[in-house]
């Protein structure tokens, strides 16, 4: 690991005592193409349980470990289609908690150990995150903190919520799901930044589905309505394809509870922000 952003003559552990942010490059990982990645940024909390390590040091798994692990998938599955492919997964780990800051020496270990695809890890106060997140140009932010992502959708950064549900979710394919009802209702709030990441995000997630076959991918793209009839649903799979993306699945729901379709579904996360209408 190499430092490449941080306070001169300042080591990373006391980084929470400034309003700096620091990122460590992980030398161990090939860093991706800058221009054609898609940067996906975790919060470090999600993805390692504190408090649960063991005798070396090293963090267990946290919620996040197994959406990770299908990240990874997703990139060794493309490599293998063509081992040139720049369209991958960057995986970016952020760490805002002073008490794993203090800690990072074995947050950095931890994801040596566990064998994690992280190109870059980013230390910064609570209140300078959302600067991490825009300093590595992040196209979808994930935090089990709902406060932290509805701060990084406000900047225009497409983020989602993990909840418990991810824990349980499978690590040899990404699921990824969309809210139909924030597609076809665009004029429900999102900023015209947030629009354009979430639009931008789902072209690149569409553009990675169509490298594999419809069966045995290693990515999931389901659409779910929760209001609405069959038109309702049939405009938000219009809309999802003018951006380029074909969904696996879709289930229009017209009213019924959403819990017992999501809890087969598992999907790793749900993508509900600053969808809408293609702008022009």
């Amino acid at each position: 690991m190499v430092t490449v952003n941080r306070l001169e003559n300042s080591p990373v552990k006391n980084l929470q005592s400034f309003s700096m942010v620091s990122t460590v490059q992980n030398t161990d990982v090939k860093q991706k193409d800058a221009d054609r990645a898609v940067v996906v940024a975790v919060t470090s909390r999600a993805v390692f349980e504190s408090g649960a390590e063991d005798s070396d040091g090293v963090h267990g798994a946290g919620i996040a470990f197994p959406l990770l692990q299908a990240f990874q998938r997703v990139n060794e599955r493309l490599l293998e289609e063509n081992p040139a492919e720049s369209l991958l997964f960057d995986v970016v780990l952020i760490t805002t908690d002073s008490q794993q800051q203090q800690q990072s020496s074995r947050i950095i270990s931890s994801t040596r150990q566990h064998g994690l695809e992280v190109s870059r890890l980013c230390f910064s106060s609570e209140e300078d995150f959302i600067e991490s997140l825009l300093k590595n140009n992040v196209q979808l932010f994930l935090s089990t903190d709902r406060n932290e992502t509805s701060q990084a959708s406000q900047k225009g950064v497409l983020s989602a919520l993990l909840d418990e549900t991810a824990a349980s979710c499978p690590s040899e394919q990404l699921r990824v799901l969309f809210c139909g009802d924030a597609v076809i209702r665009p004029d429900a709030g999102p900023t015209s930044a947030s629009k354009r990441a979430a639009q931008s995000f789902s072209a690149q997630l569409g553009e990675m589905r169509r490298r594999f076959g419809v069966l045995d991918s290693p990515l999931s793209i389901t659409l779910m309505t929760s209001g609405g009839g069959r038109e309702s649903c049939g405009g938000a799979l219009r809309t999802l394809r003018s951006l380029g993306v074909s969904a696996d699945e879709a289930y229009c729901l017209a009213g019924a509870p959403r819990g017992p379709i999501l809890s087969l579904l598992r999907h790793h996360f749900l993508l509900s922000d600053g969808l809408g209408a293609v702008e022009d």
